[in-house]
């Protein structure tokens, strides 16, 4: 047959596929163009056709051949180059996305979704300075984008321009009445509550709660779960927005098939694999450390999946060395690394992200493990169908509360935060070195500031008036945080000499200066997590209030783990009253202090031996009920009896 013979039948197939993707029916739209593509090579149109029409099958890996393949054979298509880079993106290729952008024809014309796409996998590659670039190149095309602003807002945002952020996310809730201005207000939000700026505090949370309760399943890709944390948000609601994050990230994965019936299990030890982006100088490793080197390594062999920057640290190197296997993901996309665990056969999996930043835990919907859970990073539901366990304890997750969560509650006897009693214990730093005053009674809380509220100054505040020999030393994270928290303790008539700031420092240090304070004054719904565990371990007694959610449960888990139950109070007028109390008897303050001090080794909160079994007992567990072809169901907290 000539040429132009088989170049019309190329087109007719083409045809053909183009009619039945306008019908949505993908696997005739697919056979249509591989024969036009059989007829014809070289044309890059059916390639990109048969690429779109792999992308909404499910089929990435086909779509990328194809792609490809179309990019390769015209280096000029913007639209071949955004579907390219578009692939390598939802796969977490970001480096690869890149490269595409990069590689298109300099003479091709650019238009304002080629910006706004190139920008977002800049900022998704942290490569914010080019991403700002980028994004205002798609402004300028389109001033009125309001996505384009939202992402600006996020570039800003890891650069620390909080100012400029908050004015693109403010835009995009001025530009949009969907799904973008629900996502902007959440950041936005979160953005002002960790500046203490309360300005628009009341009228911003109206908003988004309001925006929350209709959101759905299109809204789902942008929504910042953890946003939610701190506001007085309900389990159910939190749930619910996991549930549509989840759905969204996870839409375009098929899971893997599962062994077929009757497949025996490899022999020997349990597999247990952990995905996360903080193996390195951060509270999920300097929690976990000890944890991971007291592991029976007879019973399980460890595999870490590490996403994390390689910073060299001693805590990294710790956390490294603790496990048989340390598996760098970083330049891995999203299936290779689920293919990955499959291959390496495990039997567990458990994620330590969740819905936080820099998180991969979708992958996992891909199925690698027989039993997947949710562990310590994310203090609430993932609302994910693939994650089978919440791991917990009584206090922060009570079987009454399982309607709360899309996982199966599993509960560690005592607490389920690990605790690693070779970190440094340092001779207290004296007063006279951090400004605080020799003879007065120093509260303090040390937690982020996007935790706390205009209601949590106020009970601050009545604790000041009441006990007047007491002083208050929080942490001031910049200079808008430090302006903005003097006028508000200003307006409530607190003397400026009662509230003293205290910059960041690194963890030797901080513990050090931890020690110099006498009550830690915690704060709600969003507790002290790994900064509450660092004060009783420095001997300074913690006050919390417990509430209905994960996150407002955490200090109460704690403290009880310390055998100090009775700091978690039943509400504000009870947690005030008490640290009055507390600041007025010394004795009794004294008591708390050498029972922290005294005890320490022994406090269930820092017994990593004992954790260790129970954690590995809990594991076991899962693991039965799996290898006995059970679902998932509660695992409620039993003794240890090793």
């Amino acid at each position: 047959m000539k040429p132009a013979a088989l170049k019309q039948k190329a087109l007719q197939q083409r045809e053909a596929g183009q009619r039945a993707s306008a019908g949505r029916k993908w696997p005739a739209a697919i056979a249509a163009f591989e024969r036009a593509l059989a007829l014809d090579p070289d044309d890059a149109q059916s390639w990109l056709f048969l690429a779109h029409a792999q992308v909404h099958s499910g089929n990435n890996a086909g779509a990328l051949i194809a792609a490809e393949r179309a990019f390769a054979l015209e280096h000029t298509n913007v639209l071949i180059c955004r579907l390219l880079a578009d692939i390598h993106t939802s796969g977490g290729r970001y480096a690869q996305a890149i490269s595409v952008y990069e590689a298109l024809d300099p003479a091709s014309p650019r238009d304002h979704d080629f910006w706004a796409e190139y920008g977002n996998v800049l900022w998704l590659a942290r490569r914010n300075r080019e991403a700002v670039d980028v994004l205002m190149k798609a402004l300028e095309q389109r001033i009125d984008s309001a996505i384009v602003h939202h992402r600006l807002g996020l570039a800003f945002r890891d650069l620390g321009m909080s100012g400029e952020s908050t004015e693109c996310f403010r835009t995009a809730i001025a530009l949009d009445q969907g799904r973008i201005r629900t996502a902007a207000l959440s950041l936005v939000l979160y953005d002002s509550r960790n500046a203490c700026d309360w300005s628009k505090l009341e009228e911003d949370t109206t908003a988004l709660l309001a925006a929350l309760d209709t959101a759905d399943d299109s809204n789902g890709s942008l929504l910042s779960p953890f946003a939610l944390i701190a506001l007085d948000t309900t389990p159910a609601q939190q749930r619910r927005i996991g549930e549509l994050r989840s759905r969204s990230i996870t839409r375009d994965i098929k899971p893997f098939s599962p062994p077929p019936i009757g497949t025996a299990r490899r022999p020997g030890r349990i597999r247990v694999g952990y995905l996360s982006a903080d193996f390195s100088q951060h509270a999920t490793s300097q929690l976990i450390v000890e944890f991971l080197e007291r592991r029976d390594s007879t019973r399980f062999e460890t595999f870490l999946y590490s996403h994390s920057i390689a910073d060299g640290s001693a805590l990294q190197q710790r956390v490294r060395a603790a496990c048989e296997h340390f598996v760098d993901v970083n330049d891995l996309s999203n299936l290779t690394v689920a293919e990955r665990m499959r291959s390496d056969e495990l039997d567990i999996v458990i994620d330590l992200k969740g819905h936080t930043r820099d998180s991969r835990f979708e992958l996992l919907a891909y199925r690698p493990a027989a039993v997947q859970a949710a562990w310590l990073g994310y203090p609430a539901s993932t609302g994910a169908h693939f994650i089978d366990y919440m791991i917990g304890d009584p206090i922060v997750l009570p079987l009454e509360h399982a309607p709360n969560y899309s996982e199966q509650i599993a509960q560690l006897p005592l607490n389920y935060q690990p605790n690693d009693r070779h970190r440094p214990l340092p001779d207290p730093t004296p007063r006279s070195e951090l400004g605080l005053p020799e003879d007065a009674i120093v509260l303090c809380c040390f937690n982020q500031t996007y935790k706390i509220s205009p209601f949590m100054l106020d009970v601050w505040t009545a604790i000041l008036q009441a006990a007047p020999n007491t002083v208050l030393w929080i942490l001031a994270w910049d200079r808008h945080v430090l302006v903005n928290l003097r006028r508000e303790f200003d307006a409530r008539g607190v003397a400026a000499e009662r509230v003293i700031f205290a910059p960041k420092a690194p963890p030797a240090r901080h513990l050090a200066r931890l020690r110099a304070a006498d009550l830690f004054l915690d704060t709600w719904p969003c507790n002290a997590h790994t900064t509450a565990s660092e004060a009783l371990w420095c001997g300074v007694p913690v006050l919390t209030v417990p509430g209905e959610t994960f996150a407002s449960r955490v200090a109460a888990s704690l403290v009880s783990a310390c055998g100090l139950g009775d700091l978690a109070c039943k509400d504000a007028e009870s947690y005030a009253h008490l640290a009055v109390a507390l600041a007025s008897e010394a004795e009794i303050r004294h008591g708390l202090r050498a029972h922290l001090e005294q005890m320490r080794m022994e406090l269930p909160l820092f017994d990593s031996e004992r954790f260790t079994r129970e954690f590995e007992a809990l594991l076991l567990r899962m693991h039965e009920r799996a290898q006995a072809g059970l679902p998932p169901a509660p695992l409620l907290a039993e003794p240890n009896t090793q």
